[in-house]
């Protein structure tokens, strides 16, 4: 996507900063900015699914596109994770009326985040994107929660603020020193089978599981 940075006023590129730099030291609650020093125009932050909705224990990752005529005109808003949800397209755009035609150029990034925070809470089927949700929503709301708890399950389980692959541990390092200065009796206990090599060999069974439940999970929406 195109940069708008040398479109914007340089006054409107220090208040954008300014704030952006405000809520990564600051952060809110469960909303977390992805601050990108180089391009302030594509802002994106991670919300987590807020408690006692159908997005509780997901991660979504959101983008607010802004334009040349910021603050005067409202960001755009979109969902990068997908998302089963009335205000929320297919593509991933965000209709919500803070972006429309209740914006005023003083709302500011914090307050347009916490709106689509709260889109998590209390969508609005009367101006649905997805018609699908917004319907299910309205006639058959046990059916909603069920399809967009089994999107969040399959779509925003991973934290994208994590690194993909933790680090390596401490035995890692030990080995790197070479076996030839281990004592034998060392050497000779490193070839039993430690409680170490049960537990890896469980954590494999149990992602294997996990990954064949995904899998499941995903032939399930296909069929929906």
């Amino acid at each position: 996507m195109v940069s708008n940075m040398e479109n914007l006023n340089p006054q409107v590129t220090r208040y954008i900063a300014k704030e952006l730099q405000s809520l990564c030291t600051a952060p809110m609650e469960g909303i977390a900015v992805l601050m990108d020093e180089k391009d302030l125009t594509q802002v994106e932050a991670v919300i987590d699914g807020p408690a006692d909705t159908p997005y509780a224990g997901g991660f979504f990752r959101v983008k607010l596109s802004i334009g040349k005529d910021f603050p005067g005109s409202p960001p755009r808003g979109y969902f990068l994770t997908k998302i089963f949800h009335p205000n929320v397209s297919s593509k991933g755009e965000i209709c919500v009326n803070t972006l429309k035609k209740d914006w005023k150029s003083d709302l500011g990034l914090k307050h347009v985040l916490l709106t689509i925070k709260c889109l998590l809470i209390v969508p609005n089927p009367e101006s649905a994107l997805n018609e699908e949700a917004g319907k299910l929503l309205l006639e058959r709301y046990d059916d909603y929660c069920a399809r967009a708890k089994l999107y969040t399950e399959i779509h925003a389980r991973t934290d994208p603020r994590k690194p993909k692959g933790g680090p390596q541990g401490a035995a890692t390092g030990e080995e790197g020193s070479g076996s030839s200065s281990k004592p034998s009796s060392v050497q000779a206990a490193s070839s039993i089978p430690s409680s170490g090599s049960a537990a890896a060999g469980t954590g494999a069974a149990q992602k294997s599981k996990k990954d064949k439940s995904l899998k499941d999970k995903k032939k399930t929406l296909k069929r929906l």
